[in-house]
Formats: structure tokens, C-alpha cells, sequence
């Protein structure tokens, strides 16, 4: 799962080198976007590989399914639903307004509402 909240990206430094092997090592080099993209995708694809490998090894040899699936669980989190996010930044509001409004409160009731339907079709 990519949000993956934090996605697995190489750093520049190593994409430039890379970038710069594939073309000629004494050339000086700029790194694209589309470079930085492709060795984003490259370096996720490479480590959801080792994980689901990880994973099915884990599931052969302990016997139970629920290691697997809380390591893959937590080394690839679900991000956060719309309702969380909105809850999330009503709390800044709050915080910077020191103490919900009415107006808040009803936004927070609906925001909860819906992170529990949410939830529920899960």
C-alpha cells in the first residue's frame, strides 16, 4: 500500500548516481522528476516483494496466520480516512482557538459519526 504514509524513496544522491551509471559516469547529470519517480516506484515495488515474501514465509514456517498479517499491518498502515484527517485538523482549530465552538462541536458529532460508518464498512 503506497501513502503508505511514508513512502519508501531513495534519497537524491543515490538516484543521481544511478542516473548517472545508466548514461556515462563522467557526464555530470541532472535528475528529473520522472527519475525521482520511477526510482520511488522502483524502491516500493522492491520492498512490498521482500515483505509479502517475508510475510508468506512467516505464515509456512510459524503456522499462524495472524503474525503475518499484523507485520504487514504495521510495516504498511492504511492512512488516514477523510473523517480521521478532518478530526485531525478540527483539534488544531480547537487547540488555536482554546476550546471548541458550537459550530465545532456539531462538525466533530458528524466528523465521528462518519469514521464510524466508515468503520463499519471495513
Amino acid at each position: 500500500m503506497t501513502d503508505q504514509s511514508s513512502p519508501i524513496t531513495p534519497p537524491p544522491e543515490l538516484v543521481e548516481q544511478w542516473v548517472a551509471q545508466a548514461w556515462h559516469e563522467s557526464t555530470p547529470v541532472q535528475v528529473a522528476a520522472s527519475d525521482l519517480h520511477i526510482a520511488t516506484q522502483a524502491a516500493q515495488w522492491g520492498a512490498d516483494q521482500e515483505l509479502e515474501a517475508c510475510c508468506e514465509w512467516l505464515e509456512k514456517n510459524c503456522g499462524r496466520w495472524e503474525i503475518p498479517m499484523s507485520l504487514h499491518e504495521a510495516r504498511r498502515p492504511k492512512p488516514p480516512s477523510e473523517a480521521e484527517q478532518a478530526l485531525a485538523a478540527l483539534n488544531e482549530i480547537e487547540d488555536k482557538m482554546l476550546g471548541p465552538t458550537v459550530q465545532e462541536k456539531l462538525i466533530r458529532r458528524a466528523l465521528e459519526r462518519l469514521k464510524e460508518l466508515e468503520q463499519l464498512n471495513d
